[in-house]
């Protein structure tokens, strides 16, 4: 099981959170996702054999939000 976090441009409404975690949630291999409006962060749980930061990275990204930095552990 793998984490990543990954730091958003500031969110501007709650409709944003909902949107990026249930699209999140759906993706393949994804276990947990929590996304914290106030400090613009997804906090994300995954399988590292069925997807990567990388591509979760760029599923955010086709959501229309601007990922500033990202971090694995």
């Amino acid at each position: 099981m793998a984490k990543a976090e990954f730091q958003l441009e500031p969110l501007t409404c709650p409709t944003c959170v909902k949107k990026i975690e249930s699209t999140l949630t759906k993706a393949k291999g994804v276990d947990s996702v929590k996304v914290l409006f106030s400090s613009s962060k997804v906090k994300t749980e995954f399988d590292d054999t069925q997807t990567n930061a990388e591509k979760l990275k760029l599923t955010i990204e086709n959501l229309g939000y601007t990922v500033l930095t990202s971090k694995v552990s």
